[in-house]
This record gives structure tokens, sequence and C-alpha cells, in this order.
């Protein structure tokens, strides 16, 4: 693989259909791509060096900034690599999200920290699963 050029790993990453988004250290966006944009409705251009915030509803944020200092002052994160974290999200409408993301702590070439993640909007399969359990709950009785 080491024959495979960044270029082409970086146009994947810039059209794949799952958001991937990158923060540095102090949880400013620094990367947004495609899918990102596409989930969230927010162009990449509106969200770069933006606090992530602006996708965490706000009853969320002090857990997710408490959560993310640790990682990034431990220097990796608590959930694994097989882990999938299922969290609510705002999009740029004020609609609620559900998303599942995997995230990876990561270093620049100069030393400095970075998150990513890859994201991937699962609202509508959370949907179908609440009215699937709520037919259920009506059949049972």
């Amino acid at each position: 693989m080491e024959d495979l050029d960044s270029a082409v790993v970086l146009g994947m990453a810039a059209q794949a259909p799952d958001g991937i988004v990158i923060t540095d250290s102090e949880g400013l966006i620094r990367y947004w791509n495609r899918g990102a944009e596409r989930i969230f409705g927010f162009p990449a251009a509106d969200v770069t060096g933006r606090s992530l915030d602006v996708i965490i509803p706000e009853r969320h944020r002090k857990r997710h900034q408490e959560g993310f200092d640790a990682a990034m002052e431990r220097g990796y994160s608590k959930y694994g690599d097989a882990d999938l974290l299922n969290v609510p999200a705002l999009a740029a409408d004020g609609r609620k999200l559900s998303i599942e993301f995997s995230v990876v702590l990561l270093s620049g070439p100069d030393g400095s920290s970075y998150c990513g993640a890859v994201v991937r909007d699962v609202t509508a399969r959370r949907e179908r699963e609440r009215e699937l359990m709520r037919r259920r709950a009506e059949a049972s009785v």
C-alpha cells in the first residue's frame, strides 16, 4: 500500500458518502467532507474553524466536551476499534438526527493532536425501530 498515492486516499475521503470529520485538539473542525455536508446540511466552508457544538445538542455539549478533553489529554479514546458510538446530533435546519460514529485520535507531522470521526446518519433506521417496537407493544395488549 506504500505505493498508493496520498491524493487517491484524500479523494476517497472527500467523496465518501459517510461523514468524515476531523477536529483539532481544541475541538475546532478542520476537515468536513461531502458526506458530512449531506448528513448535517452545513457546507464545509460554514463549519471549518468552528466548534463541534454546531452539531451537538445543547444538553449534550458539556458531557461531550469533558469526554473529548479527557481523550485528548490521555492521547487515546476509551472507545476501541469495534466501538460505534450512538448519539443525537443537529442538522443545519434544526432537525434532530441520530448518528453512529467511530472515533480515532491522530497525530499531525508536527506532533499536534487531532480527532477523526466517520459518521453515519441512522435517523431513518432508528425511526423504523421505534415504530416496530410501538407496533409490537400495541399487539401485545
